[in-house]
């Protein structure tokens, strides 16, 4: 399988997070790229570097003025002699605040909703050059027969047009889908991240070419919580091209593969001309959230069942956190999807 990245990838490395009143270990640590990098170099796929070189397909879904500020405003915080080594919001609008401030604390919230985005010097190139993997991945893609493996990180299926959420800056399979929309006529997008695509879901939610399906513990009870409920189909054009398949914590390898084949029903029901599948090995049995217990074997079976749908296909890599046990969720994956090909 084609595999794309780039070394820029792992220059956004923040060593900790602020959540339950207190700063906590990263989950998202440029480690993460070197161990998706030696696996798919170990197994003998083909790695390629992606060029550098389409801003506009990001603004194509994200907000210009968003993108611009994620590209200054570690400079601009810089300038702050009493700020700290990381920009970290501290306050954040609600339903009813509509005003964007110029101030940078204020404007630094606004595009954010959390604490959970910490933006270093090394941050935009880093997120950049995961949107243009993606870019890349979906500009390589030609056929059901030769799918490409766009290993974004950091992740993007929480950020918004001009939101960052969860980890996530830029929406690299938001991005990605416009791409391949604009070649394939429609796509169909399949998250299974543990946890919802929000801000996938809010930037085709009414685009009658893009459909979303999502696997993902319930939003009840973890993140992103405000989205990922199973009666959000979508509105306008887009009415009845969401599918959310919402699960309760633990949920094992039987219930799982079971969500997906509902998804898969409604992708072969869709037709679409290409596939993207936002993978997020966090489900696992191993990964320090803790909140799905998905096998090797339950990663290994969704590469075959996916692969089988025989569209020209994009994978692109969204959460799966630090364990022992990481290299082998992806190997397993990816040579079961190999597999389908033989």
């Amino acid at each position: 399988m084609l595999v794309i990245h780039h070394p820029d990838q792992a220059l956004h490395d923040p060593e900790e997070v602020f959540r339950t009143g207190k700063f906590i270990a990263q989950p998202d640590r440029a480690e993460r790229y070197s161990i998706f990098l030696d696996i798919v170099t170990q197994d003998g796929h083909e790695v390629a570097t992606a060029p550098l070189n389409r801003p506009e397909a990001i603004v194509a879904v994200h907000d210009p003025a968003y993108v611009e500020f994620l590209k200054t405003v570690y400079a601009r915080w810089k300038e702050q002699p009493e700020y700290g080594p990381v920009a970290i919001p501290n306050v954040h609008p609600t339903h009813r605040m509509f005003r964007k401030p110029t101030e940078l604390l204020g404007e630094l919230g606004w595009y954010s909703n959390s604490t959970s985005c910490p933006i270093t010097e090394g941050t935009w190139p880093a997120i950049f050059a995961s949107a243009q993997v993606a870019i890349h991945g979906a500009e390589r893609v030609t056929s059901p027969d030769k799918p490409v493996y766009a290993m974004c990180r950091p992740p993007g299926h929480h950020a918004y047009p001009d939101l960052m959420s969860g980890v996530c800056f830029l929406n690299n399979a938001a991005i990605a889908a416009e791409e391949l929309a604009k070649r394939f006529g429609t796509v169909a997008v399949i998250d299974f991240d543990v946890h919802h695509c929000n801000g996938t879901q809010f930037i085709f939610w009414t685009r009658p070419d893009v459909l979303v399906t999502s696997i993902h513990v319930d939003p009840r009870l973890s993140a992103p919580y405000y989205a990922g409920h199973a009666d959000e189909i979508g509105e306008g054009m887009g009415k009845g091209l969401n599918l959310n398949l919402p699960l309760p914590w633990a949920t094992d390898d039987r219930a799982w593969l079971g969500a997906l084949d509902i998804a898969i029903a409604r992708i072969r029901q869709f037709a679409p001309g290409a596939l993207v599948v936002s993978q997020g090995f966090d489900a696992a049995e191993n990964d320090p959230c803790k909140t799905f217990v998905i096998t090797e074997a339950g990663f290994a079976e969704a590469g075959r069942r996916l692969r089988a749908l025989g569209y020209p296909t994009l994978l692109v890599q969204e959460g799966g956190y630090l364990s022992p046990s990481l290299g082998g969720y992806l190997r397993s994956f990816l040579a079961a999807f190999d597999r389908m090909l033989a």
